[in-house]
């Protein structure tokens, strides 16, 4: 269980790597792949907004990731995980639209 804590916690590294990389970027940054960033009237705001959701999500990962050092292998309760990853990775798509319509031009 040890191996799949690790494995979460750097998946939540690299979501706060792309979080710091938005803040950095003095350009839009892009959500989806392949995807054209919109054109945004305030670029440092909507930068700021995106590397959030990517630190928000970073931490809640690493929360989910915490119940791989307590759930018994083949426990029931890793169907409670799936779906809590499922649900996170659609809200966060959802904030992500919020954003995105609020600074689009």
């Amino acid at each position: 269980m040890i191996i799949g804590f690790v494995i979460v916690s750097l998946i939540a590294v690299i979501f706060l790597g792309i979080g710091n990389s938005c803040r950095k970027s003095h350009e839009a940054v892009g959500f989806f792949t392949f995807v054209k960033p919109p054109i945004i009237k305030d670029i440092k705001h909507y930068n700021n907004a995106v590397s959030i959701l990517w630190f928000v999500v970073a931490g809640i990962i690493e929360m989910i990731g915490i119940l791989f050092l307590f759930l018994q292998q083949n426990s029931p309760l890793w169907i409670l995980v799936i779906f809590a990853v499922m649900i996170l990775m659609i809200v966060m798509m959802m904030a992500y639209l919020k954003i995105e319509a609020k600074y689009k031009k």
